[in-house]
């Protein structure tokens, strides 16, 4: 198969699946919540997270950036697949995920600015894009 590798950034399947994976996680969270509350962990801090908290579901390494990469070679549909792994798809705080925008969280996180004030566990942060990155490798690795 033939792909453009200069095709601009699209997000309509990776929305379209990104909807479905957070329901799919809400639903799981509300369940561990017990209370019907969701409960999680923030991707970033460590910390609890429950419904009503700001919070915000999270592509640890975004949504643009899988794309462009490997544009060349998945179709939309793979990309969408790739992006929305359970590993790349978690749960942060408004402020810090407004704050991240696209940016690569390696990149981010070299703003000591950035650690402070959103009290980021920096040990916990590149976990979780080491296994983010790994489980997108693996995928793609599959197509």
């Amino acid at each position: 198969m033939i792909f453009n590798p200069n095709r601009p950034y699209h997000r309509t399947e990776i929305d379209q699946l990104f909807t479905k994976v957070k329901e799919q996680m809400h639903q799981q969270a509300v369940a561990r919540g017990c209370d019907g509350l969701a409960l999680y962990t923030d991707c970033y801090t460590g910390k609890t997270l429950r419904g009503g908290d700001p919070y915000d579901y999270e592509h640890i390494r975004s949504a643009e950036e899988v794309f462009m990469t490997y544009r060349d070679r998945l179709t939309n549909n793979q990309i969408a697949q790739v992006v929305n792994c359970p590993e790349n798809v978690s749960v942060t705080l408004r402020s810090i995920n407004q704050s991240k925008g696209k940016t690569p969280l390696e990149d981010w996180l070299t703003n000591l600015d950035n650690i402070s004030k959103y009290n980021i566990d920096v040990m916990l942060a590149k976990r979780n894009l080491e296994k983010a990155d790994k489980a997108i490798k693996k995928m793609v690795d599959k197509y």
